[in-house]
């Protein structure tokens, strides 16, 4: 028995360890198509993170990448900014409606911090046992296992890939770690593509907007147009939420303000004194380009500080040189969004600089056009004085010579009135080339004959006719500015009433400085005034003027003549005092 149990038990021995050795084999061969498979999704994953060219595309594919091959639960990438904490934090695995509950993005505290200190790669079983672990925020969920890699591009720290919660509450191993360590190198060399395109991209859009914008001022456009289809672009360029423009005078104060974008209202129409505390002078001190982080609490910003709230990451280049800055043009982001990067920013000072030199192009141009309209004008006086004027003068001479040959009544009448009508007309044509002769120096306010002009012609579409118009005195050096102001504005209003109550034909504006008293008068060939309805549209010519110590008649013509004639007059000293 004894022996037969000893062969029995030999027998089954062999068999036993045969067994075994199946069994190792059997594991050996899973692991290696384990390896295998891993390896397969491995390369996968290097090959789609290596085919993407947009940055913010790529950076999303590399952590989803990196989630799937190690089965983690929850993964992040956090890139670095340039005051070494995290300016941006892409996450997969937590939805929009828990991130909302979470609240703002880690900035780069506790773990995440330390891979910013101490960028080599970091796997911990219990995240908690980390001394520079501070715990989660409310609404957080929980984790535990955690590997986190960093991403260099070239000699560069990009960011850090954050991995935890391993499938089956197990650990990241060794394994895990190579496979990240390898994907996180190929992140690299496709961050780094993807940068330069974005790079090249931007500065393609960059010279497209200044060319675009030289052109359409050389080619005559308003230059207010162009300039706000300026700021239009470069909103869309870097995915800006505001732009302005600050025009800058040569004595360095701001003379105006130009914006686009989100809250632009509040910031158009600035004018100050100075440039000092102002986010131009952060540009010109920084030698042309400054890129803040924060504009709302910078403390360069002192001047007018509630106009930025809300606002946060900005950039601000100079128009132009220092000795010739034409102005300085800043591009904002909402509180909260991530700074303007390097490539966003790498061309403005080229389109600042291509910008300064076509409004300098444009500048002279205007001027060049300023001197062939003023040259014009000389011509057309002196062509008015020595032919027309001398002619009509003439015609008038011999009317009124041959005045006292006419023995019918009505004849004479009607010569006389000829030789009147004659002497108008030539005080009209000097009123004319007086105005022709009088030249305004561009960027400052218009003389007050261009401007009566102006709102006489500002009137002809509306009357459907052009009023005559008549000039007499030294109205641009007698009348002090805020009374051509009235004047101008009292022409408007009379040509205003006529159009829409006298159903006239014929208007005539006479605007005269005479003997310390200026005189407007407005005569239509109209219905005339019926009732108050009429009369109530000129109280604010009669408020005018009795402000003024002036008055104002307005009656409306005897029969056969039809129509209504307004006379505002005010003393000029009093005006002037």
């Amino acid at each position: 028995m004894g022996s037969q149990e000893s062969g029995s038990g030999g027998a089954r021995a062999p068999r036993l360890g045969l067994d075994e050795l199946l069994d190792e084999l059997q594991a050996r061969l899973d692991e290696a198509r384990s390896t295998r498979e891993k390896l397969g999704e491995l390369l996968k994953a290097v090959m789609s993170v290596g085919q993407g060219l947009d940055l913010s595309q790529v950076l999303r594919t590399i952590v989803e990448s990196a989630v799937t091959l190690v089965d983690a639960q929850y993964g992040a990438l956090g890139v670095i900014g340039d005051d070494r904490r995290l300016s941006r934090f892409l996450t997969t695995g937590i939805d929009d409606e828990l991130h909302k509950r979470i609240g703002a993005l880690p900035s780069g505290h506790g773990i995440l911090g330390e891979l910013i200190r101490h960028p080599e790669p970091l796997r911990l079983d219990e995240l908690a046992d980390h001394p520079a672990s501070y715990g989660f925020p409310p609404h957080h969920p929980p984790m535990h296992s955690f590997l986190g890699v960093p991403i260099r591009v070239g000699d560069e720290v990009f960011g850090n890939l954050y991995l935890t919660e391993k499938r089956g509450h197990g650990a990241f191993d060794e394994e895990d770690e190579a496979v990240v360590t390898t994907l996180a190198v190929a992140a690299g060399i496709a961050i780094e593509n993807a940068r330069h395109y974005e790079e090249a991209r931007l500065r393609q859009l960059w010279l497209a907007a200044g060319a675009d914008f030289t052109s359409a001022l050389l080619s005559g456009s308003q230059e207010q147009e162009v300039l706000d289809g300026m700021l239009d672009r470069a909103v869309d360029i870097v995915d800006a939420d505001m732009a302005v423009y600050y025009l800058i005078g040569p004595d360095g104060s701001l003379r105006g303000s130009m914006a686009s974008g989100a809250g632009a209202a509040r910031h158009r129409g600035v004018a100050l004194p100075s440039m000092d505390g102002t986010v131009a002078a952060a540009a010109l001190a920084a030698g042309g380009l400054v890129n803040l982080a924060d504009i709302e609490r910078d403390g360069r910003i002192t001047t007018r500080t509630e106009r930025w709230q809300g606002f946060g990451p900005a950039v601000a280049a100079t128009v132009g040189t220092k000795e010739r800055l034409s102005g300085v043009l800043v591009l904002l982001r909402r509180s909260g969004r991530t700074a303007f990067t390097g490539p966003e920013t790498a061309a403005l000072p080229a389109f600042a600089a291509s910008a300064a030199l076509a409004l300098e192009l444009a500048g002279r141009r205007r001027d060049a056009e300023q001197v062939s309209l003023l040259e014009d004008r000389d011509r057309i006086a002196r062509d008015l004085h020595d032919l027309a004027i001398q002619r009509l003068f003439a015609t008038g001479m011999t009317l009124q010579s041959a005045r006292r040959f006419v023995d019918h009544p009505v004849a004479r009448d009607r010569v006389s009135r000829a030789i009147d009508d004659l002497d108008t007309t030539i005080k009209i044509i000097r009123s004319t080339i007086f105005g022709l002769r009088e030249h305004s120096e561009h960027g400052t306010t218009p003389k007050l004959r261009s401007r009566v002009v102006g709102a006489v012609d500002a009137a002809a579409p509306t009357l459907g006719f052009t009023p005559s118009l008549r000039m007499e005195g030294l109205l641009d050096s007698e009348v002090p500015a805020d009374t051509g102001d009235e004047a101008v504005a009292v022409v408007t209003e009379a040509l205003t009433n006529v159009a829409r109550h006298a159903q006239a034909g014929i208007a005539e504006v006479a605007v005269v400085a005479r003997g310390g008293t200026l005189t407007v008068t407005v005569d239509d060939d109209g219905v005339g005034m019926r009732g108050d309805s009429r009369r109530s549209g000129l109280r604010n010519l009669s408020e005018r003027a009795q402000r003024l110590g002036g008055g104002l008649d307005a009656r409306t013509k005897q029969p056969p003549d039809r129509g209504t004639t307004i006379t505002w007059w005010i003393p000029l000293d009093e005006a002037d005092g």
